[in-house]
């Protein structure tokens, strides 16, 4: 039987760090835990409800427009530090968007003594991270797109990117079947067993109308 490991927690240490930066004593971990997810889909569901507002957009650009690659938290005494790693930033340049995403913040904070201070900093290459290729593939596959079609144009979006291999791999009920299989393109190397290869990954549910489809993606960065 194959064990298998997430990519990004076995390299931690090495070329991956964690997310989320503070120190609590051992009673209080498992409350800045829940904080720290809290916070996290605050800010998702934020984007979500603001998105579906102006989905009238029906640009391939706009696909994978706002899509959170990761959000960084960094917690000090008396302040909160939360850094979004964005792809498109267009929404939360908006007018006062950044100051309603507080006062939504402010209430999943357990303490009123701790102010917020959120950053935003847009993705260098939007199409090197598998989150945003992920999106693109869920928004082609609800258009009613071809799985094979939408797997090879999220390949060819990473030829500009500075990568050296990916995988993406779908599972569920493909086109209708009643029989679910998984189907998978490569793409370059992916050294999955070594260490100092920094490798992205992640894993996207899609819901369809003949199921949940699962979309695991893989992107070999670089080897230090």
């Amino acid at each position: 039987m194959g064990q298998k490991i997430n990519p990004l927690g076995f390299r931690l240490g090495t070329t991956q760090n964690h997310h989320s930066f503070w120190f609590a004593q051992p009673k209080n971990y498992s409350e800045g835990l829940q904080e720290d997810k809290k916070i996290r889909n605050c800010i998702k569901n934020y984007i979500q409800k603001n998105r579906k507002k102006g989905s009238n957009r029906k640009m391939e650009s706009d696909s994978s427009s706002e899509v959170i690659t990761h959000i960084e938290i960094k917690k000090e005494i008396d302040t909160i530090h939360v850094i979004i790693h964005i792809g498109f930033p267009n929404l939360l340049k908006k007018k006062g968007a950044i100051e309603e995403l507080e006062k939504d913040l402010q209430k999943e904070v357990n303490s009123v003594n701790q102010r917020l201070n959120i950053a935003i900093e847009k993705v260098k290459e939007p199409y090197r991270q598998p989150n945003i290729l992920a999106e693109y593939i869920a928004f082609q596959l609800k258009n009613r797109v071809s799985f094979r079609k939408a797997m090879k144009k999220a390949i060819e979006l990473t030829k500009k990117a500075d990568i050296k291999g990916i995988k993406i791999q779908i599972a569920g009920r493909l086109a209708g079947k009643e029989i679910a299989r998984a189907e998978c393109i490569k793409k370059g190397r992916l050294p999955l067993q070594t260490i100092r290869a920094k490798i992205d990954y992640c894993c996207y549910p899609i819901r369809t109308i003949y199921g949940v489809l699962g979309v695991k993606i893989w992107i070999f960065v670089e080897e230090e």
